[in-house]
């Protein structure tokens, strides 16, 4: 029997352990054995250089911040299991968890910080450009010196593309906002947004088949959906602006989701449907998706869970 588990090994994940384990309540971790594709440590882990975590004005590579969390966690108390959570019982209480090994265990609490993986394309050279030039968070990578005063591209035709493209604007010399039809679906005023900058330039009905270039990208191969075209479009930087999927499969429609798949929490807390599940980070923020709004709601589910373990 556990007091908490804490499935997700990202901000979340270990801040909510920090937490825990400071307050006597030693958390089991499941790390996850590259759930959803991604190491232990989330999607962090596959990004290179980070400049806008608190505490690292110089910045600190994804893998190595992560590092660091997995070292104050454990020395705190937290324990970690490598492996990943197959499937949940949340019909009562204690809850019970089954991993893909084959293990079983209970407890009393459980906080869920499984993240949501953003979705890719998966097109010829993504694998060998993947943090060389090709990226799913502008935010996060956007004002690099790889990027700044390039041609960019970002893919996709929502709220978040335009986001994305007018953020990368303030750094390139150019933002295609690249689409695969001939009109935008995101909302007027955000379609209002794009087309006044001036440094932003809309390529209709296409989509990019491959990436290509030496060391770091140089440029795309595209199609024409309509024509079927090809033509190559000298680029230093791709971005997928095509949403995110929350890890969420493993809880079985047990737990209420938003229309994303995002699970919903009651307003200013982390609390889930079913009373003594938490959910924090990326799998319940659809906004944000930030390492420091991660580790913030991380903390808040680890309070929530103490709290509610004191109650009952």
């Amino acid at each position: 029997m556990e007091n908490v588990i804490i499935i997700g090994s990202g901000p979340a994940g270990h801040t909510a352990a920090i937490y825990t384990a400071r307050a006597s309540l030693k958390p089991l971790m499941f790390e996850g054995m590259m759930a959803g594709g991604i190491a232990p440590g989330g999607q962090l882990t596959t990004t290179t250089e980070i400049e806008n975590f608190p505490g690292f004005p110089e910045g600190i590579s994804g893998p190595l911040l992560m590092e660091r969390m997995r070292e104050q966690s454990l020395k705190h108390g937290a324990r970690m299991a490598t492996e990943t959570v197959l499937r949940v019982d949340l019909s009562r209480r204690p809850f019970r968890v089954v991993t893909e090994a084959g293990g079983e265990m209970e407890a009393r609490v459980l906080i869920v910080a499984s993240g949501a993986t953003a979705r890719r394309m998966h097109i010829a050279g993504e694998d060998k450009f993947w943090q060389r030039g090709i990226s799913a968070c502008a935010v996060c990578d956007g004002a690099l010196p790889l990027f700044r005063g390039k041609v960019l591209v970002v893919v996709g035709g929502g709220d978040s593309a335009i986001e994305e493209a007018c953020h990368l604007s303030k750094y390139a010399a150019k933002v295609i906002l690249m689409h695969r039809r001939d009109e935008l679906r995101a909302s007027k005023a955000m379609q209002d947004r794009v087309r006044a900058n001036p440094r932003i330039e809309i390529m209709w009905n296409t989509l990019p088949v491959e990436a290509y270039g030496d060391k770091f990208l140089a440029g795309l191969r595209v199609k024409d959906v309509k024509t079927q075209s090809s033509a190559e479009l000298a680029c230093s930087g791709l971005f997928y602006a095509i949403g995110h999927a929350p890890n969420t499969v493993f809880l079985g429609g047990q737990l209420d989701l938003d229309d994303a798949g995002y699970i919903r929490t009651v307003p200013g807390t982390t609390q889930a449907s079913v009373a003594g599940v938490f959910a924090c980070g990326d799998v319940q923020d659809r906004k944000y998706r930030q390492a420091v709004v991660a580790a913030g709601s991380g903390c808040m589910a680890a309070l929530d869970a103490e709290r509610f373990l004191n109650d009952h």
